[in-house]
């Protein structure tokens, strides 16, 4: 007979995952509560998102904390080359105009103002 450890990681009476070590449950564990406070800081926000939405972005984010940490820290997307990027093909007058703003543009008209 085998015996196998588990280290299952259950949240609200469901179990969520389990793993093979102690360190991986409790990482998961950890991330599990960053997307907690995540989701209600997204759930504050001025932009009203369904639970569902919020939930799968606040887990999302909380899963990237790395890359988010680096983008805060550096305002660039990691891996990003320094290179500006390069300027679209000229559109003809006749496109319908959008109301998206280019984030990028936005910005960069804000350090000039």
């Amino acid at each position: 007979m085998a015996v196998e450890v588990k280290y299952v990681v259950i949240r609200e009476g469901e179990e969520k995952m389990s793993f093979a070590s102690k360190k991986e449950a409790d990482a998961y564990d950890k991330m599990l509560d960053l997307a907690e406070v995540l989701g209600d800081w997204l759930g504050a926000g001025p932009v009203t998102l369904e639970d569902e939405t919020r939930d799968q972005m606040a887990l999302w984010l909380a899963e990237q904390k790395e890359a988010l940490s680096s983008i805060l820290k550096s305002g660039k997307l990691p891996g990003a080359e320094a290179q500006e990027p390069t300027a679209s093909p000229a559109t003809d007058d006749e496109s319908e105009p959008t109301d998206t703003v280019d984030i990028k543009s936005a910005a960069k008209r804000a350090k000039v103002a």
